[in-house]
């Protein structure tokens, strides 16, 4: 089974720690923050494609043709401004069947992961106390997937699930082709994964560790979880 991991981005929120480093190579307890991604990843996963931009030789020299004992692939994102829908397009040409797909800035818990490959279409989501800060699953009355809104205002949010990445998903999703998002100026996987939905049913399965590191006070918080006994 393949993994389509997006590692584009330039990380500028990660500033100035991202100035020579990419952000999926930053150190967390002693260890990238890729390390940990593919180190939690089940058995069944023995490919990794990743789709890189910016710094992209330090990714390539890091984890070479072979990372953690699976077969690793490389495709450019020409354009990281693009979004995470044009990265997640940049992968259609390798993948060739079912896939997990992943960002690259968020470390999860493997027993989760072990669940959502077993599953033909399956996504991660985590429960949230504070929904307009996520994308929020809206859910159809047997708890699969109907869609995702961006950040609702308090009080009109769907459910207390969050996007958190980690889909199982098919080479079927080439097909709904990516539009714009007019309001983000981006193109978003999670609208290529909501048309989707509404023909091939995504089962969701709440995961209970989730690390982001989009910032320096979560990769503060990261170090926290994870090696507390340095802090």
């Amino acid at each position: 089974m393949q993994c389509v991991i997006l590692a584009a981005g330039r990380g500028t929120r990660m500033r100035p720690l991202t100035d020579t480093v990419p952000k999926p190579l930053i150190k967390v307890c002693g260890k990238s923050i890729l390390d940990h991604i593919v180190e939690a990843l089940p058995t069944e996963v023995d490919e990794i494609i990743l789709v890189t931009n910016y710094l992209e030789d330090q990714i390539k020299e890091y984890c070479g043709d072979e990372f953690h004992g699976r077969t690793v692939r490389y495709v450019t994102q020409e354009d990281p401004s693009g979004g995470t829908g044009a990265a997640l397009m940049c992968a259609k040409e390798l993948v060739t069947g079912k896939f997990l797909f992943m960002y690259a800035d968020d470390i999860h818990g493997a027993t989760a992961l072990a669940v959502v490959v077993g599953e033909d279409n399956a996504m991660l989501a985590m429960s949230t106390d504070s929904p307009e800060d996520f994308g929020i699953l809206s859910l159809n009355d047997d708890r699969t997937l109907r869609g995702i809104v961006e950040k609702p205002k308090s009080g009109t949010e769907p459910s207390n699930l969050a996007n958190i990445g980690g889909w199982v998903i098919s080479p079927e999703i080439f097909d709904f082709a990516p539009e714009m998002n007019a309001e983000l100026g981006e193109v978003l996987a999670t609208d290529m994964i909501t048309a989707y939905a509404a023909k091939y049913p995504i089962k969701v399965i709440e995961q209970d560790v989730w690390i982001p590191i989009g910032n320096p006070d979560q990769l503060a918080a990261a170090e926290s979880i994870l090696c507390p006994q340095s802090n």
